[in-house]
């Protein structure tokens, strides 16, 4: 269970932060830095657990008859990982807490970054490969809003975008990989995947599943071509680089290929496909930062480089190679987030970035340039420090023979060149910043920040230093931990020696080191003077997202609003019947399902004479509707009150009730909806337009009959079949036994299919926010709409002041009228509970009984008036449906605490005083959830609507009303 508590901490660390008030920077600061403590002290308590190979894991089932569950496995490998996301995400806190200013609004800073160490945390704990999937897209989406904080700030939402766009859809690729993956092993288990190697590199799919899974991966990590969206996200806070874009996010692409090289590595087309493009990563990125002119900008390309190196490592497809890959994963995080901090204390100190303007600054902060000095030099690879040691190793790595082609023999040649870049660029960082003249013209004058502000960076300094000299004594085992959990029994002899003698890895370094200090001075003056590099300089990876951007977002999107949009709702509707017609003909025309006759039964007159009733309530509906909407809806009222007897008749009380309540809410919303329907569009044309409209009309008229009689037929060829090919049995059997209740089509929508109906409410809750959120800004302009008769006006005036003279008996009969819908409100509310709490057993259930009491709030609205409601009501639906969510999700959720999977139900009876033996399930809780969505999602619509209409009247809100509007403002705020 500490593998849950680990991964639930963060994310109610982030909740927490949330609700804490502005500018609190203390108190976020000591929440974040205690949850991080606290899951890195959990995480590291479980190191003796995972050495020699040992797993910790927990699981719970979440669809057992598919295979799907909640696993959660912890591995030396996994271990690492969450040793360097949790113990640099203390660091980074604490680094924040000074580096943040109090103006900005930091519980939201604190609260995304708690957020998103949960979701790096749910990436390598997974052991479920579509639950990694889900964690995977959340450290994009919870990146997306970390890079923009600063959302002021045209960059940063820029960067933001680009960043969301490139890794959502490599995460999407990526969700596609691991389903073919899935099919091919027949399992999405992590422990089960990397079992079926064999199987999956001899399966036809291994290479489209590749290709998917190394697209996911790639753009993750930043790789070639899809380098460029990491520079970019630079404007996100220093803090922010520190922690993602060093040690956790970018990270997480070259954790996949290592997690998954045992079962997907050893063929020629990984070697070439994932060696290759971590090549030219490494030597592009090391190139490209030689010339950035911005610190971050020239960590950034750095960054890339270096993840290009271990990608390459990953790619030469040995075991050898996948422990330098892994050594260097963490040497990188330790050396490339001081470097960040670093870079974030002098433009903190200073107030820029721009390395032409910094210079001689050792003078006035030696101890934060000494610690980039040294952390630079990790970089670089010298000598004494880790980043020297798993250079080493990879220069070891690239001698070796791999496949004897050309690329490989010269693959140290190559390596070497690329390498005098990354020295070339380190020294640039030290020499330009620390050294020469003192700065002049700066934003501010330089000066050591505060102890706290600077320990991170010194902590981490020191950390590649004692590596760097004792290797055997401190990274050793932690090492070999990692290794082993990847390559279990392939595992090979290394050694982490400072000296193995004259090797030639030894040369290619000391090469390496002079070419880069040869590189630096035949290019110092070129960079003083000039932007970019010499010969890349047009060739800009933002300006070619932009143009694939505005291709397909603008230009396509234009021309298929030109050629496929409308601004009348009924071509659309023609065209979704029709391809919807067609989609659902072509599987039933394959699979051979034919219609037979209803044996056994005789046809009812009386059933009969009331599908004409139906029948010609539907097709007056359709003829009204070019004269007089209103009667059309009327009618369609009638066609639906047709259905829910038909529903009576068939013996299915349950959806009749439900159909009944729905028609009587939804043909009221339709009615006060009416008045914004646009007139008409005349068709201006030749003589023979009236043919033309003819023609149109009987081509709608064939398409909705073709659709209502495929529809019937599918619905009459699924009551034939069989009870051996019918699901329906096994509810009826199981209802009562499994889920507690003698309500089948209850149990179903709470037990059985309860998954379903939480997706369904939350998309009734989104879908009633943007309905809301469109209303409140809708200014219907008067002349699409039909004037009101001066009566109506009237009318909402009287409604606006309700103490004015009633004297006419029709105005009396509407009073009359008012009054007994007003009564109406507590009768239709107990109602409304009676058919919650009886739901289960009988007739009723959630959704009914929260469509029942939106009708009685309706029915307030129409005998009282808006004003009137909302000044004694106080309706707040928003609050009812996020507590509608929040009950529904718990109610699943606490199944999971008791081992059980999601949503699955507990009942039993219970012997009350007076009442007796009543049934007690934990589904009620579930359905009173969907009762308070269902509720707050019908209001909500209803005063969007109810508000539009007293603007469209020009009736004047009163204070009570605004305040009213204030707070649902607040609420979806």
């Amino acid at each position: 269970m500490f593998l849950l508590a680990v991964l639930v901490l963060p994310f109610a660390g982030s909740f927490i932060a949330a609700l804490l008030r502005v500018n609190a920077r203390n108190a976020e600061a000591w929440l974040a830095g205690a949850v991080a403590l606290t899951a890195f002290c959990l995480i590291g308590a479980a190191y003796p657990n995972v050495t020699n190979g040992g797993v910790v894991g927990w699981r719970t089932d979440w669809v057992a008859e598919l295979g799907l569950a909640f696993v959660l496995r912890l591995d030396g490998f996994a271990w690492a990982f969450a040793m360097l996301i949790t113990g640099i995400g203390f660091l980074v806190v604490l680094y924040a807490r000074y580096y943040m200013s109090p103006s900005d609004p930091v519980p939201r800073f604190f609260s995304l970054l708690l957020a998103f160490m949960g979701a790096m945390l749910g990436i390598v704990l997974s052991g479920n490969l579509l639950q990694l999937v889900f964690f995977w897209e959340l450290t994009s989406l919870f990146s997306f809003l970390l890079i923009s904080y600063w959302h002021h700030n045209a960059a940063a939402r820029d960067g933001a975008r680009m960043a969301l766009v490139i890794t959502s859809t490599g995460g999407l690729c990526l969700f596609a990989g691991v389903l073919l993956i899935g099919h091919i092993v027949g399992s999405y288990d992590l422990e089960q995947v990397l079992a079926s190697g064999n199987a999956i590199r001899s399966h036809a799919l291994y290479v489209p599943a590749l290709v998917l899974i190394l697209l996911g991966a790639l753009t993750k990590s930043a790789q070639f071509p899809f380098h460029f969206w990491l520079p970019h996200a630079m404007a996100a806070p220093t803090p922010v680089s520190a922690y993602l874009h060093s040690a956790t996010m970018v990270k997480a692409g070259v954790f996949l290929l290592v997690r998954l090289w045992p079962a997907m590595g050893g063929t020629n087309e990984w070697l070439w496909l994932v060696g290759s493009i971590g090549l030219i990563t490494f030597f592009l990125g090391a190139f490209l930062a030689v010339f950035q002119q911005d610190l971050k900008g020239l960590l950034a390309y750095s960054t890339i480089s270096h993840l290009g190196l271990i990608t390459l490592l990953t790619g030469l497809d040995t075991p050898f190679g996948q422990i330098a890959a892994i050594f260097h994963i963490m040497n990188h995080a330790t050396f490339k987030a001081s470097l960040f901090m670093a870079a974030g204390i002098i433009d903190h100190e200073t107030g820029t970035r721009d390395i032409r303007r910094l210079s001689g600054l050792w003078a006035f902060m030696p101890i934060t340039a000494t610690l980039a000095m040294v952390a630079a030099a990790a970089m670089a690879g010298v000598p004494l420090l880790n980043g020297f040691l798993s250079k080493e190793m990879f220069f070891a790595e690239t001698i070796e023979v791999h496949d004897n082609s050309l690329v490989d023999q010269a693959l140290p040649y190559i390596v070497t060149l690329a390498s005098t870049f990354t020295v070339a660029y380190s020294l640039r960082f030290i020499r330009d910043v620390f050294f020469g003249p003192a700065p002049t013209g700066l934003p501010r004058v330089p000066h050591e920040p505060p102890l706290l502000m600077r320990l991170p960076a010194e902590l981490l300094v020191l950390a590649c230093l004692i590596v760097g000299v004792a290797p055997a004594l401190t990274v050793a085992p932690i090492l070999d931990t990692a290794a082993r959990a990847v390559l279990g029994s392939a595992m090979p002899e290394y050694s982490l020696r400072l000296w193995h003698g004259i090797t030639p890895e030894l040369l290619m370094s000391i090469v390496a080191m002079a070419g880069g200090l040869g590189v630096y001075v035949m290019l110092r003056s070129y960079l003083l003077a000039h932007e970019g590099p010499p010969l890349l300089g047009r060739i800009n990876g933002k300006r070619i997202f932009d143009w694939v951007l505005v291709t397909l977002s603008w230009r396509l999107a234009r021309w298929l609003a030109t050629n496929l949009g409308t601004r009348r709702l009924q071509p659309q509707l023609r065209l979704l019947a029709g391809v919807a017609f067609v989609a659902a003909l072509l599987p039933l025309y394959a699979s051979g399902l034919s219609l037979t006759g209803p044996s056994g039964r005789e046809f009812d007159l009386v059933f009969g004479l009331l599908w004409v009733v139906g029948v010609g309530c539907a097709v007056g509906a359709a003829v009204q509707a070019k004269f007089h909407r209103v009667v059309a809806l009327i009618l369609l009222g009638t066609a639906g009150l047709v259905t829910c007897v038909s529903f009576v008749w068939l013996s299915a009380p349950d959806v009749a009730l439900t159909q009944i309540v729905v028609e009587t809410v939804t043909t009221v919303l339709l009615l006060l909806g009416l008045r914004w329907l646009p007139k008409r569009i005349a068709r201006p044309g030749p003589a023979e337009a009236p043919d033309s409209i003819r023609w149109h009309r009987v081509r709608d008229f064939s398409i909705a009959l073709l659709a209502g009689l495929g529809l019937a037929t599918l619905a009459l060829a699924a009551m034939q079949l069989p009870d051996n090919h019918s699901i329906s049995r096994y509810f009826v059997e199981n209802a009562y036994t499994k889920g507690g209740g003698t309500n089948v089509v209850n149990v179903i929508l709470v037990d059985f299919r309860g998954f379903d109906t939480l997706g369904e409410i939350t998309v009734l809750a989104v879908v009633a926010l943007t309905v809301f959120a469109l209303l409140r800004r809708f200014r219907p302009a008067p002349e699409s709409i039909p004037v009101p008769e001066q009566q109506h006006v009237q009318d909402a005036h009287d409604e606006a002041h309700p103490d004015r003279q009633k004297g006419d008996t029709a105005k009396d009969t509407l009073a009359t009228a008012a009054l007994m819908m007003g009564l109406l409100f507590p009768v239709i509310g107990v109602v409304a509970i009676f058919l919650l709490l009886r739901g289960h057993d009988l007739p009723g259930g959630g959704f009914v009984a929260g469509i029942a009491m939106a009708t009685a709030f309706i029915l307030q609205y129409m005998a009282r008036g808006t004003v009137w409601v909302e000044a004694r009501l106080h309706v707040m639906p928003v609050r009812w449906m996020g507590f509608g969510l929040l009950l529904a999700g718990c109610a699943g959720a606490a199944a999971c605490v008791f081992g059980h999977p999601f949503l699955t139900s507990y009942f039993a009876y219970a012997e009350l005083p007076l009442l007796g033996r009543v049934p007690t399930a934990s589904a009620l809780l579930f359905d009173i959830g969907v009762f308070s969505l269902v509720v707050g999602a019908t209001v909500l619509m209803l005063i969007a609507i109810a508000h539009q209409s007293l603007r469209r009247y020009g009736v004047p809100l009163q204070a009570g009303q605004r305040a009213h509007d204030e707070r649902a403002k607040e609420e979806l705020v």
